[in-house]
């Protein structure tokens, strides 16, 4: 899937794991984080956004383990897993980007493409609903941001539906504004305490 689309899944998947994990769900950090944890795995794409801030890594991955290889399997997730242990970081802080990492796994899951999520081995999971860049993307995307606002617990449906409602992604997606509408959800120009205070006004 697009870059837009793995940063409106990853700060979904937070919002729905967050609260199960005794971590709050609108906190920006851990937000920032997860939608961090949700672009990772494209840093073997030198044209993807973050393969294109991290050039001479992505490059390289590129060249030697192609796209969607390692870094999209789950080899990559308990990779990060160790790491992050043996780095001793806080549970607080690994938890959403572990999150946000897996959120983009199974996102690109439902594209034809697939995954090898038992890399090295070459047989390939897919679910396809949509390729990437589609006008089916969109539509999937908001299937996935509904179910999420269904899905997380009832004390935050109220102010979680006001910014990740599916309807809500499909006129952000027509209109153009749907990324610059995620970097203020995220701590752009409306901070989260001004979203929380407008859902409860609603």
């Amino acid at each position: 899937m697009m870059a837009g689309s793995h940063i409106a899944l990853g700060a979904a998947a937070w919002f729905v794991a967050g609260p199960r994990l005794d971590l709050p769900a609108l906190d920006p950090a851990l937000l920032g984080l997860s939608v961090l944890g949700a672009l990772l795995p494209d840093i073997d794409h030198p044209k993807s956004w973050v393969g294109r801030r991290l050039r001479p890594l992505s490059t390289i991955l590129a060249m030697f383990l192609g796209h969607r290889g390692i870094t999209h399997s789950l080899v990559a997730v308990a990779g990060c897993i160790a790491l992050l242990l043996w780095q001793d970081v806080p549970f607080g802080f690994a938890a959403p980007l572990v999150v946000g990492y897996l959120s983009h796994l199974i996102a690109d899951l439902l594209t034809p493409g697939g995954l090898r999520l038992a890399w090295p081995l070459r047989r390939s999971f897919a679910f396809p609903l949509c390729r990437t860049g589609s006008p089916f993307e969109p539509l999937v995307v908001a299937v996935a941001l509904s179910a999420a606002w269904g899905s997380a617990p009832a004390g935050l449906q109220w102010c979680g539906g006001y910014h990740l409602a599916g309807v809500e992604w499909l006129r952000l997606c027509d209109d153009g504004t749907m990324l610059p509408a995620l970097r203020a959800l995220l701590g752009g120009k409306t901070s989260l305490d001004q979203w929380w205070q407008l859902a409860q006004a609603r």
